[in-house]
């Protein structure tokens, strides 16, 4: 069991990690798309990740799950988390509001 202190310095590992994790259409991170919603950790350290996709037919949502363990795997072989699961949300729909002013430089929407 770990104390509220390392839950939220492991928090901020996962989503430094989860910026890895490039949106292949895209080509840029889903953290920066605003595509994760949520980073919950559970007293075990198990972590539960809400997100959404940018379209719900995206083709690509298994593959974007199975990046998102391998960004993570990392934190799993030093024991600093344990199971990962991302749970794909539709509601509240993605919209480019939701995109940090980087990706909207890098996508060429900034305001």
């Amino acid at each position: 069991m770990a104390d509220e202190q390392d839950i939220q310095e492991t928090e901020e590992r996962v989503w430094a990690e989860l910026e890895n994790v490039i949106d292949p259409e895209l080509g840029v991170d889903i953290v920066n798309l605003g595509l994760v919603y949520e980073v919950d950790l559970d007293p075990d350290k198990n972590v539960v990740i809400t997100m959404t996709l940018t379209s719900m037919g995206c083709p690509l949502a298994g593959m974007i799950q199975s990046e998102i363990k391998n960004a993570l795997s990392g934190l799993q072989d030093v024991n600093e988390i344990g199971g990962v699961e991302a749970n794909i949300v539709w509601s509240p729909p993605w919209d480019k509001d939701k995109m940090s002013r980087y990706a909207k430089i890098a996508l060429g929407v900034a305001d």
